[in-house]
């Protein structure tokens, strides 16, 4: 060092350096837009062919939607496995034929509710109307279960009917049945 000169120590920060301090503008964005999409209605609709092959990716899937997008108890994505499963087997046991498809409609609000529609075709072989349904799951649900003797005919009346807060059959526009059932989280029932 010269002489007459001071030893200064001195730091410089790049400006990539200093940003790190503050929120980044990709981050406020990122988190601005995270924050909107929490807000909306999550809506995913799967087709599926006329087939009980894809009811174990279905049930994966279900499981996984309701344990990580809905803020409802692992309990809960456990009954809406159930829930799904009975609808979908129906629309492909008695909706749509081989060859057709049925499509499950998924409506996920974070904290909320979760919405599930069904939808068959109406070319299976014991096509249903809405009305018809309706009457079927009502003249079923007030019956003692331990009395029903058949081994079918407890899913919709039993399961899903206690499970959700709302079913309802609807006739579509395809000559079918889109079946649409859904459940509010109450308290008790979050993750």
């Amino acid at each position: 060092m010269e002489e007459g000169k001071k030893a200064t120590n001195t730091t410089t920060t790049s400006p990539k350096a200093k940003a790190t301090n503050k929120p980044t503008d990709e981050l406020v964005m990122a988190k601005k837009y995270q924050a909107t999409i929490l807000d909306k209605p999550i809506v995913i609709t799967i087709i599926i062919p006329t087939s009980a092959y894809f009811m174990s990716g279905l049930r994966d899937f279900t499981m996984n939607i309701v344990r990580n997008m809905t803020g409802f108890s692992e309990q809960w994505a456990f009954r809406f496995q159930s829930v799904v499963d009975e609808l979908v087997n129906n629309a492909i046991e008695f909706g749509s034929t081989p060859g057709e498809n049925v499509d499950i409609t998924f409506v996920s609000q974070k904290n909320k509710s979760i919405d599930i529609y069904v939808k068959d075709t109406g070319t299976g072989p014991n096509k249903k109307t809405a009305q018809e349904m309706t009457a079927y799951v009502e003249g079923r649900k007030s019956v003692d279960p331990t009395k029903i003797t058949t081994i079918r005919g407890r899913g919709l009346s039993q399961i899903v009917a206690n499970w959700t807060d709302v079913l309802e059959f609807k006739d579509n526009h395809d000559g079918g049945l889109t079946i649409h059932v859904a459940k509010f989280l109450d308290e008790g029932e979050q993750s």
